[in-house]
């Protein structure tokens, strides 16, 4: 299967029963009707003969958190949008007409959604007839030859038979036909043409192994179940206009056997197939339907037509019926259409409506828990009460599940994307109903009776008739009374005119004497005669008594020696029997484990394709990541080859400007030392400078009309893009000359969200105390991107330092050869020495994904 569903828990082992031989699984069909316009979404699909695939509609997903799953469902047989009557009749139907005529019972019903062509596949339509008219119309093709006449077989009222004689038959006849209403006779029955368009089969099927030496009959009735009530669609209710009577509902009994029935449901004979479907049309005509908004017609009622055929075995001569009730065997077919199962809120049912929605969806779902209960039992050996009693439907159908009997159900279903929730219930009770297991019929006894009684009863009178004939009778016993008459009356001579007109007239009265004289003696002659001929009849019966009787017995004999043969190859029957029930098991034993082998193997199958996968993806992942990996290797290469050259250009400049800075103090140096000395200026003592702070200006000299120093800020390398300032509030001002000044900035005090989604590049402003003890502050850039998750992610490439740096550390010391300097000298000294400020560019990898560099701006102050 090609289902997508998930992975089902293994089924535990079934309980095997007592003797499984003898029982037969509930065999489950589905049809599948086609659909009504072209441009309708489907939903179910047909991938084979006993398998069909559902698949959600389009817009389902939305309300099952986006799942979509495919599942498949396996029935007996399915039957596609195309097959027609006939092959569904002759799957499903006509192995229960054949056990119905050998005497075992049957059911079979439809289930499914409304409008989804329950009623068709079991009435049908004109032209196209359904399972209904064909299993009649098999019946009476089967047995015509041999029904019995009307009144033989009685149905009494507690749901048995009995066999009435020819003369109480007569009579019921007679009383029937002057009655004030009579019946038409079957051969003048007017047949409404829609029931004759229905039952016009033209396939004349019939069951061929047919015991002819019986007698049948076939009884009719039909009930429907609504509101869970119970009423004859046949009874006729008298008339009354005034205050007409409301049909009464029936009970349900049960009889001897265990069978239920309805008590005083009407039963009718029926002869023919028009007279018993005109009979069942005259029910459905009462039948309960409404209009509703899935279907112009839905049956409002579960409708039940049952179908009793009685058979007696004929007597040893092969004329009459046997009057032992013991010998009768009833059998019955039962043939149910169940309402459909509806969603209110889909019908829009209101008032009765709604309650009769209520009550069939009651009904079917006790049909469903009583499956679910009866299935547990016979899986796991149980003993649960099964509720049948719950309601009327099932209670009818109890002696078919707990009794003997066979059980098929067709599940038709709508393939339109409507019903897909509701033909998903229906596909899952058909696949439970199919897991439950009937008692097989057993076949009846035989009578012990001479078979092949009938014709050799037809025979012995064929040969008599034609004897008759040879011998110049006639074969009719009238036909032979008037002939024999009128030969009598031509040999006889004519009477005289016996007519006296005269008193001496001597010639009439010895005219009449000597023709009665020779009649006299003709007649003589004739009672000779006809003693000789029945002397000859007589001599003749006894040869041909003789020659059945040595018949007989040469019959008997060979009879003897077949039973002898049938006694020996009954018992070889019964060893193979023994045999191939243990065959049987040991196949099903097999089938069972080659079934659980087979789904290990699928899903062994479908772990190993998904671990294949897996390392297939794996694989090509790891084949990017090498060619990623190398890529980033020859790029780090490239990158490091600049960085070092950019290294070393930056250790030349430093080395330079410290060349620079050298000359510079030595021209310095120079200058004092050729300078002349004037006056001295006073020499601050260290005393004072240590007890006063130092003073953090950036004006280059204390004089005090020198104009104040202006903060320059350095442009940052990136000004035309947006940053975010972060600044944290522990930040210090510090009075360095060289200060950053970014445009187009937001400025944070702590790290946000929504700053970093509106700008592209981050700088984090970072103090800490140098070794010198004096405040280093570091600016931190990186850019900004956007992550998959959809939140913002700074990835570090730059770090910029600025550092400040007091000169108070080169200070000139004095000479020990002259301990007390001038004044004017040490001013020079102070005064002189300008303000340089020494950049060096360091160039280092900022961050693993790219390079960063740092200034150093150390600016030089004078001392006060």
């Amino acid at each position: 299967m090609m289902a997508t569903r998930a992975k089902k828990p293994r089924r535990p082992i079934l309980k095997k029963p007592s003797n499984p031989s003898l029982r037969d699984p509930v065999g489950v069909y589905c049809r599948v009707r086609p659909l009504s316009r072209p441009d309708q979404e489907c939903c179910i699909e047909v991938i084979s003969d006993t398998t069909v695939q559902m698949h959600p509609p389009d817009g389902y997903r939305i309300f099952r958190n986006g799942e979509y799953r495919e599942t498949q469902y396996s029935f007996k047989e399915v039957f596609g949008t195309l097959v027609v009557q006939k092959k569904v009749f002759d799957v499903v139907a006509k192995p229960l007409v054949e056990d119905l005529i050998r005497g075992k019972n049957g059911l079979l019903f439809t289930y499914g959604v409304t409008g989804s062509g329950k009623t068709h596949t079991m009435t049908g339509s004109p032209g196209d007839g359904g399972l209904l008219p064909r299993c009649l119309d098999m019946i009476f093709n089967s047995i015509g030859p041999f029904q019995a006449k009307r009144f033989v077989f009685k149905l009494d009222d507690k749901n048995g038979v009995d066999v009435q004689c020819e003369v109480d038959a007569l009579l019921e006849r007679q009383k029937r036909d002057v009655m004030p209403v009579p019946k038409p006779t079957p051969g003048k029955r007017q047949i409404d043409p829609e029931i004759a368009d229905m039952i016009n089969v033209q396939d004349q099927c019939k069951v061929e192994e047919v015991d002819e030496d019986n007698v049948y009959c076939v009884f009719v009735s039909y009930i429907e179940i609504y509101n869970n009530y119970i009423y004859d669609l046949l009874e006729e209710a008298p008339f009354d206009p005034i205050k007409p009577k409301p049909p009464q509902s029936k009970i349900l009994r049960e009889d001897q056997n265990h069978n239920m029935y309805v008590t005083g449901c009407t039963e009718v004979e029926v002869k023919s197939t028009e007279e018993a479907f005109e009979v069942f049309w005259r029910g459905q005509k009462k039948r309960r339907i409404a209009n509703t908004q899935l279907n112009r017609e839905s049956s409002r009622s579960h409708s039940v037509f049952i179908i009793k055929l009685a058979q007696a075995p004929l007597d040893a001569d092969g004329d009459k019926v046997l009057q032992e009730k013991e010998q009768i065997t009833l059998s019955q077919l039962s043939l149910v259409d169940l309402a459909g199962s509806e969603r209110t809120n889909r019908t829009k049912a209101e008032g009765n409506r709604l309650r009769e929605a209520g009550n069939i969806n009651q009904s079917l779902m006790t049909l469903r828990t009583c499956i679910e209960v009866l299935r547990e039992n016979q899986m796991y050996g149980l003993n649960k009460m099964v509720p049948y009693r719950d309601s009327k439907l099932t209670h009818l159908f109890k002696n078919y599940f707990d009794g003997e009997g066979k059980v098929r159900m067709i599940v038709c279903v709508n393939p339109k994307a409507e019903d897909y929730e509701e033909s998903l219930q229906v596909m899952r009770f058909a696949e439970m109903t199919q897991e439950v297991e009937v008692a097989r019929p057993v076949d009846r006894p035989l009578c012990g009776l001479t078979p092949g009684r009938r014709f050799r009863n037809q025979a012995f009178q064929e040969e008599l008739s034609r004897k008759l004939e040879m011998r110049g009778g006639p074969v009719d016993a009238e036909t032979e009374e008037q002939s024999v008459l009128e030969t009598i009356l031509q040999n006889f001579p004519p009477l005289p005119t016996c007519e006296l007109l005269d008193i001496n007239d001597d010639q009439t009265l010895p005219k009449l004497i000597e023709v009665l004289e020779k009649r006299h003696k003709l007649r003589q002659m004739l009672i000779k005669e006809f003693s000789k001929a029945v002397l000859t009849f007589k001599t003749v019966l006894q040869e041909f008594d003789c020659s059945v009787a040595s018949k007989e017995n040469y019959i008997k004999g060979r009879l003897s020696e077949k039973e002898k043969t049938i006694a020996g190859q009954k018992t070889e029957i019964e060893r193979l029997e023994k045999k191939i029930k243990t065959l049987e098991y040991k196949i099903e034993i097999l089938e069972k484990t080659a079934t659980i082998y087979e789904e290990d193997k699928r899903n062994l199958q479908q772990e190993l394709e998904s671990k294949s996968q897996k390392l297939q993806r794996q694989a090509s992942d790891k084949r990017r990541l090498e060619a990623r990996f190398q890529g980033m290797v020859a790029e780090t290469t490239m990158k490091w080859e600049k960085e070092c050259e950019r290294r070393v250009a930056a250790k030349q400049l430093e080395m330079q400007n410290k060349l620079w800075v050298k000359d510079e103090k030595l021209k310095q140096l120079k200058a004092i030392v050729t300078e002349p000395k004037n006056d001295k200026p006073e020499r601050p003592s260290r005393e004072r400078d240590r007890e006063k702070p130092v003073q953090r200006s950036v004006s280059p000299s204390p004089v005090p009309n020198a104009p104040p120093v202006r903060l320059r800020h350095r442009r940052s390398r990136s000004a035309g893009e947006r940053w975010v300032d972060h600044k944290p509030p522990s930040n210090l001002p510090t009075e360095t000359v060289m200060q950053p000044h970014v445009p187009h900035a937001i400025t944070v005090a702590a790290a946000s969200e929504k700053a970093l989604a509106k700008c592209d590049k981050y700088m984090l402003t970072h103090q800490e105390l140098a070794s010198d003890g004096e405040i280093e502050t570091k600016l931190i850039k990186g850019d900004v991107f956007k992550t998959r998750g959809g939140g913002q992610a700074v990835q570090f490439t730059d770090i910029e330092t600025l550092k400040q740096e007091s000169p108070t550390g080169r200070k000139r010391r004095s000479s020990p050869s002259n301990p007390d300097p001038p004044e004017d000298a040490a001013e020079s000294e102070w005064t002189d020495v300008e303000t340089r400020c020494s950049v060096a560019v360091e160039m280092r990898a900022g961050s693993a994904l790219g390079p960063g560099y740092e200034h150093h701006a150390q600016p030089k102050r004078r001392k006060p």
